[in-house]
């Protein structure tokens, strides 16, 4: 005959440990919270007795549903947990919200973003959290409707603007403006731009301008504003000297699909703006598998300055952005606002061209211009 499971013990309570010592269940109370309460005599006692009942201590829950606070601070991603921790300026910007939570004893929930957005939508609603910091999406997602209707304390990050709600993030079309004039100065007059993102379920290949300005993310769309705008002034015509591609996804089959597109444009571009460093990456790697030379036969600039660009090769020249510094501000604005201070303003972060060796003078430019340009690019 099968032995009887043990019935479970009865979990001790505070009651039980006041009932022990003969004492209010006041005193043990303030034995744990308010230890000045009560003499150092009796706080000993409680503990000890405590230790021998098997008693953990006060329920951190309960005692932050009575003051209407959980310890827990949401983040809400763009992507799925999955793909977010694969992107390197994703795991920075959570180190810089963790620096913060950490300090305040708190605890971090991630809120991911998938494809299926009703069941995203019930885990935004049902998150218990004090405040939720938006990292990179839109503001007519549907996810941002869905925090902003909780009406927590939240911040922005790398979002358009909303009335009211706290933003962190950079100057992308200035930055991105930035990037095109290296190329520019380099000589290259026939560019390609790689983009992804667009509407879910938009294929890869090339796009038309129009379809990019109204499809892509908000930071995605400020930096392709930045390219245009320098490439205008230099008097490149967007129409006839730029294509747009978009990659779908990451990976090396969809570089060597972007890369085989792109490089087969007449004229041929011999210089490449990425929207983020992993496409630059993956292009770089496809490009060179067809026995193509970077910088040589064509230029590549990313976004980003992950830590894989600078150990590159060739090294990637990229724009720097401070990821870490995002969740950082991000954090501190969030736990102002719960707390009903003041929140600290950080402004607009800082950017900054990162030179690296994926970029040289266009191919055919002579050898005295190439010194000429070499020598003016380092000292912008």
């Amino acid at each position: 005959m099968p032995e009887q499971p043990e019935k479970p013990q009865k979990r001790v309570t505070l009651k039980d440990v006041a009932a022990s010592l003969g004492v209010s269940t006041a005193a043990v109370s303030y034995a744990y919270t308010r230890s000045t309460r009560v003499s150092a005599e009796l706080r000993a006692r409680v503990l000890k007795a405590a230790r021998n009942l098997g008693y953990p201590g006060p329920d951190p829950a309960a005692r932050n549903l009575r003051r209407g606070q959980t310890g827990v601070v949401g983040v809400v991603l763009h992507d799925p947990l999955t793909d977010g921790f694969a992107f390197p300026s994703t795991n920075l910007f959570l180190q810089g919200v963790a620096r913060v939570i950490e300090d305040r004893s708190l605890c971090l929930l991630l809120i991911p973003g998938t494809l299926r957005k009703v069941r995203n939508l019930k885990s935004v609603n049902g998150a218990a959290v004090d405040g939720l910091i938006v990292y990179s999406i839109d503001d007519f997602d549907p996810l941002v409707g869905a925090v902003l209707a909780r009406r927590v304390p939240t911040v922005l990050v790398d979002s358009e603007a909303i009335k009211q709600v706290p933003t962190v993030g950079i100057d992308n079309e200035k930055a991105a403006q930035a990037a095109a004039e290296h190329l520019l100065e380099l000589g290259h007059r026939s560019f390609a731009i790689l983009v992804t993102g667009p509407k879910i379920g938009m294929t890869s290949g090339m796009l038309s301008s129009d379809i990019l300005q109204s499809a892509t993310s908000s930071d995605f769309r400020a930096r392709l504003r930045g390219y245009a705008k320098a490439l205008r002034k230099g008097g490149i015509s967007w129409k006839e000297r730029v294509s747009l591609y978009n990659c779908a996804e990451y990976g090396r089959e969809e570089g060597r699909n972007a890369a085989r597109t792109i490089m087969g444009v007449n004229p041929q571009p011999t210089a490449i703006l990425a929207i983020n460093d992993q496409l630059a990456l993956d292009v770089m790697g496809a490009i060179k598998e067809m026995g193509l030379r970077v910088p040589d036969d064509v230029s590549i600039v990313g976004f980003d300055d992950a830590p894989e660009a600078a150990s590159a090769n060739p090294p990637l020249t990229t724009v720097h952005q401070p990821h870490v510094d995002k969740g950082f501000w991000a954090a501190q604005i969030l736990l102002a606002l719960i707390r009903r201070e003041e929140p600290p303003d950080p402004g607009i972060l800082p950017t900054h061209l990162v030179i690296r060796n994926s970029t040289a003078a266009a191919p055919g430019t002579t050898g005295q211009s190439r010194r000429t340009i070499r020598r003016l690019t380092l000292q912008r």
